[in-house]
This record gives C-alpha cells, sequence and structure tokens, in this order.
C-alpha cells in the first residue's frame, strides 16, 4: 500500500482549507487535516505570484521531492497542502526542504524514532 496519494480534486483542497489548521514560515505554509485513513494525500500550489510558468513549475518540483525524500518520517492519517509563498521563487532546493521540515515539526508530524 501507499504512504502518500495526491490530492487532486478542489473539493479535497477546500475541505483542507476550510479546517483552519495552519502555520506558516517564510517560505512555504502548510494546512493540515486528520483524514481517518491509514496514508496521507498531499497536494502542493503554488499560486501566479511567485512568478511565471517556469518558476511556478520548479519551485512545484522542488516542493514535491522534498516531501517525498521525508514522507516515511511523516505520520500517516493526514490531508496535508503545501502552499508556496513568493520567496519561495529564489530558493533552494535545501531552503524549501528546510522550511518544509520546519513546519512539519511544528505541527508534529514528524514520527518519534523507536529506539
Amino acid at each position: 500500500m501507499k504512504s502518500t496519494e495526491g490530492l487532486q480534486k478542489d473539493r479535497d483542497f477546500r475541505k483542507v482549507y476550510r479546517h483552519k489548521n495552519s502555520m506558516a514560515n517564510r517560505l512555504l505554509i502548510i494546512y493540515i487535516r486528520e483524514n481517518q485513513e491509514v496514508f496521507n494525500r498531499v497536494g502542493f500550489t503554488v499560486s501566479k505570484k511567485v512568478g511565471k510558468a517556469t518558476v511556478r513549475n520548479l519551485v512545484k518540483r522542488r516542493m514535491k521531492e522534498s516531501y517525498r525524500k521525508h514522507h516515511h518520517h511523516i505520520t500517516p492519517g493526514y490531508d496535508v497542502v503545501f502552499i508556496a509563498r513568493d520567496t519561495a521563487s529564489n530558493s533552494t532546493m535545501r531552503e524549501i526542504e528546510s522550511a518544509m521540515m520546519h513546519l512539519l515539526r511544528k505541527k508534529k508530524l514528524i514520527k518519534k524514532k523507536e529506539t
């Protein structure tokens, strides 16, 4: 079974936004909502404020790759939406990854290490 699926329908994004459980940092905004499943569903959005299509696609690819690298550390059972702020257009992959992990830690979505 997959540990992550994509949020694709507009109504799913709206449910997460309506839940109003969000946090932001300099580069990203995160919205989360419990989904009563054994996997996470994740969505990424980048508005036109960030830049032209090539810049938006680059930022979205970086966000997706950052999530992919760390998805196995994230507690299952949530719908998660990441929104890029306009400052993300000038950011490196490492900065976006760091911002994403910061938000996930603050929202306590990172699994505890088993010892």
